[in-house]
């Protein structure tokens, strides 16, 4: 009887053990799965950030080229450059994305959008700065931005649903919850998002 006590000790504690090391490898892992798929998602972010930076970076060639023309509505340049101003100075940790995060940079860039293409079509009423070669590069240069940045934000909430949907399902959200992986927002369609820019005439 001794022995054989020893012997279901001895036994259970190599259990214990086995488990112990399931739990341990289990949980490496994933956690660094989830580093892996955190870090692809900060990675696209960055991606999406550059795009709408190379797009904000137009904006003071098409300001000089439209001042250069002294009937244009001033009025209409202003909420461009001013809708700029405001897009640039929203400063995101990609590390600690949030959806108010999401929201207001996502409301930022649609105003700017928005400033944009009403800039674009007073435009159509004045034809010599329609010809102007500093205009129609900014035209192709915009079109092709718009194109990247529409790509980028796809490629953005793959990442990101892909890396929600593995810490949010049984058993890894369980260890999501313990080592702090919080879930990411994802850009929301906003209207006419799946259209190119269809303001220009060659």
């Amino acid at each position: 009887m001794k022995n054989k006590g020893c012997l279901s000790a001895g036994t259970i504690g190599i259990a214990l053990l086995i488990i112990v090391g399931v739990l341990f490898f289990w949980g490496k892992n994933g956690y660094n799965n989830f580093v892996a798929q955190e870090q692809k998602v900060d990675a696209k972010w960055s991606n999406v950030q550059t795009v709408y930076q190379k797009r904000a970076n137009l904006i003071p060639n098409l300001e000089r080229t439209v001042k250069s023309y002294s009937k244009f509505e001033q009025e209409t340049l202003t909420k461009v450059v001013e809708a700029r101003s405001k897009a640039t100075s929203i400063n995101i940790n990609p590390t600690n994305l949030t959806e108010e995060d999401m929201a207001r940079f996502q409301a930022a860039q649609g105003e700017l959008s928005g400033a944009l293409s009403r800039l674009m079509a007073v435009v159509e009423s004045y034809p010599n700065l329609k010809a102007d070669q500093q205009y129609i590069n900014f035209q192709r240069e915009y079109i092709a931005i718009e194109n990247s940045i529409r790509t980028e934000t796809v490629y953005y909430n793959d990442a990101a649903r892909d890396y929600n949907i593995s810490i949010k399902q049984f058993p890894n959200n369980i260890l999501a919850n313990f080592t702090n992986f919080k879930e990411k927002p994802l850009f929301k369609a906003q209207a006419g998002a799946e259209n190119a820019p269809s303001v220009f005439t060659e």
